[in-house]
């Protein structure tokens, strides 16, 4: 039996597993999700040990393996242009699809005062959020390890990009000892991702049934149309990307549905592009995809790339104006989507942060910032489908930038 058999057979069990444990509610078994989710926890630390370590390494090798630094360049040139080329499409289909069907729901203005009751707007608080400036001085991290240290991303690949590029300009013997050094850490962490993955249907399981014993079976109507409804829309999206890679990737459509699928299930469980990365890079090589474009081209991807982000939550604003009654113009509705799209890039590592960058974009348009917390209620749902889709958008551009060379 496959991996991808056998991850899918262990979200399958998860998922049923958690609503039969919901609606049975046996105080005996009240212990079972407590003393599963530890095991969850333990797999994507598991994971998430390797990030780092394989990010640098990779980046380096990249850069400082060969001698060819315009092309390496060029890549990175590439990347950055069909990441924004690939946000505007996003955002654009977003503004054109999200209001008419958010349109369709008939939202009883007591439900809306009974959301607002029960929401707990007091979790946005402006003061969890980085002030822009600080983001971008922090992007050249002041100490490397401690950024490391604080999971500071992309100050981090800033730092080993100029690494790397700086090992071109030293002795060749000093460079070579290097990049091997690297090289050597390279495979030492496929080695250990290996033996990882080989729990993966176990992670997977552990994660995914003690949400299900809690969710249950219950949805909030009003929440849960927004929820089908965002959650439609990415799920289209995700699926345009596969004739994408197919066509212009020139990659066969059963081959990359078959190698993707495990990625999106760790990306969908875990709900971080960081904890699929070892998975997504494991998918670029069973494609043929070189180290040295997977290499450049995935540590930009989990550092600024957050292909669905701007449709969930240029969406989720539609949403909460709808639900407010506040009535969006097409002006409006398209300076939403383009500050979302570009604020996309910027998403500090927090909770929810992806949510929280949207303040001033409800300050500059009028829109109760309460709103915010409704979305930070269902965001645990919605960020399912995102990272999902992230990861497949992730690898589809890797696919794309590949295909001269392959």
């Amino acid at each position: 039996m496959s991996l991808s058999t056998r991850i899918l057979i262990g979200l399958g069990l998860g998922l049923s597993g958690g609503i039969v444990y919901s609606l049975i509610d046996l105080p005996a078994l009240h212990l079972l999700p407590v003393l599963i989710e530890p095991v969850g926890a333990l797999w994507v630390n598991g994971i998430r040990m390797t990030v780092i370590p394989l990010l640098m390494s990779l980046l380096i090798t990249a850069i400082a393996g060969q001698s060819n630094t315009g092309g390496v360049a060029q890549l990175g040139t590439k990347t950055l242009g069909l990441f924004v080329v690939m946000i505007i499409c996003a955002c654009l289909y977003t503004l054109l699809l999200a209001p008419f069907f958010l349109s369709l729901l008939d939202i009883d203005p007591a439900d809306s005062k009974a959301l607002l009751a029960v929401t707990h707007t007091d979790k946005f608080n402006g003061t969890d959020l980085p002030p822009f400036r600080d983001w971008l001085v922090d992007l050249v991290p002041a100490n490397p390890f401690r950024a490391m240290a604080n999971n500071a991303l992309l100050s981090l690949m800033v730092f080993t990009g100029l690494f790397a590029a700086s090992l071109l300009h030293i002795a060749e013997p000093q460079r070579v000892l290097i990049v091997s050094f690297f090289e050597a850490i390279k495979a030492a962490m496929f080695v250990l991702i290996r033996w990882i993955m080989l729990l993966a249907p176990i992670g997977i399981f552990a994660l995914v049934f003690p949400l299900a014993a809690t969710l249950g079976v219950t949805i909030i109507n009003l929440l849960g149309s927004f929820i089908l409804i965002g959650c439609g829309l990415i799920f289209v999206m995700t699926l345009l990307l596969y004739p994408t890679a197919a066509i212009l990737g020139r990659i066969p459509l059963v081959q990359f549905t078959k190698i993707v699928a495990p990625v999106q299930v760790i990306g969908f469980s875990t709900r971080s592009s960081l904890a699929a990365l070892p998975a997504t890079f494991a998918a670029t090589k069973a494609l043929d995809i070189s180290d040295k474009v997977a290499g450049v081209v995935l540590p930009i991807a989990v550092s600024l790339f957050k292909f669905s982000s701007p449709i969930a939550r240029t969406a989720g604003t539609y949403f909460v104006a709808h639900i407010y009654g506040i009535e969006l113009h097409f002006f409006e509705l398209f300076v939403i989507a383009a500050a979302i799209g570009l604020f996309s890039f910027y998403s500090p590592g927090i909770p929810s942060g992806g949510l929280l960058i949207m303040a001033p974009v409800y300050v500059s348009l009028g829109l109760p910032v309460a709103g915010i917390g409704i979305l930070i209620a269902i965001d645990l749902i919605v960020d399912m489908f995102i990272t999902a889709s992230n990861v497949t958008a992730n690898i589809t551009a890797a696919a794309l930038l590949s295909r001269d060379e392959r």
